[in-house]
């Protein structure tokens, strides 16, 4: 067992906007991520199972086709493979959690 203080972790700028702190254990990968307002996240997909909690803040989620405002306490699960894509409406936290473990966030 490993405990970590998440503000030990450098964080890392993904793609404009999304700064994330990424932890990975053997079988998963978990990011914090605090997201600058009005920033996107083009449509993709990927191999990894992932879930998605927002912590602070608003962000437009778009899966498999499907948009809604996910706020504090929702909850996304994205399949593999399935294409998604987002907008953060405010200043945003949220949590990802993917399996595998995503080794381009290494």
């Amino acid at each position: 067992m490993s405990f970590i203080n998440l503000t030990d972790v450098k964080e890392k700028e993904i793609i404009p906007g999304f700064r994330g702190r990424m932890l990975h254990s053997e079988h998963m990968t978990f990011v914090l991520w605090n997201i600058t307002s009005g920033s996107s996240l083009p449509e993709h997909s990927h191999f990894h199972e992932q879930i998605t909690t927002v912590i602070k803040g608003t962000f437009e989620m778009t899966v498999d086709g499907e948009t809604q405002i996910i706020a504090p306490g929702s909850v996304v699960i994205i399949p593999p493979n399935v294409k998604h894509k987002g907008k953060s409406i405010t200043d945003t936290q949220l949590i990802d959690a993917f399996y595998p473990v995503r080794d381009d966030y290494r």
